[in-house]
């Protein structure tokens, strides 16, 4: 003989559930399914010994899930102060940062600030030397160096007629040449001294002094052109020029290094 299967209480509930509420008596139905279950408090919220119920989206409400002490903090930081940042004297650009004045020249540095001594800079503040490609793009939310008639609400524009009313140029990491060979990409050189390889027969090279900033290697200059942007043409790059510093977003930044 077949033994018959008895229903779970889960089923009892239903079928409980399901003749009140279609009597209309669906308050009742409640306290019903209460009572077969024991007693145990229906509720929204996290209780002891209770059940609890599922949001319209068909799962636990995100206050009754538990979370870890201190998870909202990772090193004793909280999200915001994690998020990537950009310096106090830095223009926000969405992915990155810009100076927002050129690089302060102390009047030791003054006539230095050419293309190695701008990187060098740009690397020792925690960036780089943005391209020309940058600096155009960023024309309409950082004020750049410009011509003398250009609007002072656009860009950065002498205006003491003491100190001489100039144009002034940014400059970039993009580089151009119109000549090949050490002409264009520069030669290290030979040092006084050095010998050829004896074993193969080498001869002594003869002495030849280092060209690292040859005149036909330039950068390209860039000025604001009324919140555009605009090509300047090209400098030698050991000619100095104005210049300033992009940065990544970090964590916290909240200053540069002392250059």
């Amino acid at each position: 003989m077949r033994l018959l299967r008895r229903p779970s209480p889960a089923t009892i509930i239903a079928l409980i559930a399901l003749v009140f509420s279609t009597t209309g008596l669906a308050d009742a139905a409640r306290h019903a399914v209460v009572s077969a279950i024991g007693g145990h408090p229906i509720s929204s919220r996290p209780r002891a010994g209770g059940i609890l119920l599922l949001g319209r989206n068909r799962k636990f409400p995100a206050a009754a899930i538990p979370t870890v002490r201190n998870a909202s903090r990772v090193g004793g930081k909280t999200a915001d102060q994690l998020a990537g940042t950009c310096p106090p004297a830095a223009v926000d650009l969405g992915t990155w940062c810009m100076d927002t004045a050129p690089y302060p020249l102390t009047n030791a540095q003054a006539g230095k600030n050419n293309y190695i001594f701008a990187s060098k800079a740009c690397e020792a503040e925690g960036g780089w030397l943005p391209s020309a490609a940058q600096l155009i793009g960023a024309a309409d939310r950082v004020k750049l160096e410009s011509t003398i008639h250009d609007s002072p609400l656009t860009a950065t524009v002498q205006l003491d007629p003491s100190r001489g009313l100039q144009d002034q140029r940014e400059m970039s990491s993009t580089l151009v040449t119109t000549e090949a060979g050490s002409a264009a990409a520069g030669f290290e050189g030979v040092s006084e001294g050095s010998t050829g390889n004896p074993r193969q027969g080498q001869a002594n090279p003869t002495p030849l002094p280092a060209n690292p900033l040859p005149e036909s290697l330039q950068y390209v200059t860039v000025y604001s052109n009324g919140q555009k942007g605009g090509f300047a043409g090209s400098e030698p790059i050991a000619n100095p020029e104005n210049f300033r510093c992009a940065f990544n977003k970090t964590p916290g930044a909240l200053n540069k290094p002392e250059s």
